[in-house]
């Protein structure tokens, strides 16, 4: 069973107020005579399911093509959680143990990609700490960000630097239920580059 945890990437998908949406200039189309059909992509790197880099959030952090591929697969635990919107998720609202190195929170606060909504919930620094003492090493969550969408100061980041945890946002876990699976979500290697648009699924 493969589970597309990644919302479509389109003109419509929601992107951080300010930052690039996706668009697509065809160069040329086998539509009007053309002998191919050829496109240009331009978005943001933070685009729907992606991967920040160390680098978007420390300035001596490393860039996306710097980060190791293991971190973004094998096996990773599904947790759905209760919280309130424009919450963080705290360690004691996590049910059961932690099962596997990579944990992925459906908090369900970000219910429609193509529609932006700023009171989603986001990680506590605390769990992140908690997480990264049993062997976390990827976290993320069904919300565009690990913080809270008017944190100023990103504590959660900060923890997510301090303990090397690397970090998957966006991604679309609605019909995903709770459980171990195989994470596939690997990073373009785009040199220097802050983070990076991925192809997120669950194989369980």
């Amino acid at each position: 069973m493969i589970y597309d945890i990644t919302p479509v990437v389109s003109p419509r998908l929601g992107v951080w107020p300010g930052d690039t949406p996706a668009s697509r200039e065809v160069l040329c189309d086998m539509a009007r005579g053309d002998n191919i059909t050829l496109s240009t992509l331009r978005a943001t790197v933070h685009l729907g399911a992606h991967a920040d880099a160390p680098s978007h959030y420390d300035r001596d952090g490393a860039t996306i093509e710097a980060r190791d591929l293991d971190l973004y697969l094998g096996p990773c635990q599904v947790i759905p959680v209760t919280v309130g919107r424009a919450e963080r998720i705290r360690p004691g609202m996590v049910p059961g143990p932690i099962l596997a190195p990579r944990v992925l929170f459906r908090t369900s606060t970000f219910s429609d990609p193509e529609s932006f909504n700023t009171d989603f919930a986001a990680l506590s620094p605390e769990l992140i700490d908690m997480l990264a003492g049993q062997g976390v090493r990827l976290v993320g969550l069904d919300t565009p960000s690990v913080d809270l969408f008017d944190s100023k100061d990103l504590p959660s980041h900060a923890a997510c630097r301090r303990n090397d945890l690397a970090i998957l946002e966006g991604v679309v876990l609605r019909d995903v239920p709770a459980g171990v699976y195989e994470l596939i979500a690997l990073p373009l290697k785009l040199e220097g580059f802050d983070a990076s648009p991925v192809r997120a699924v669950l194989r369980g």
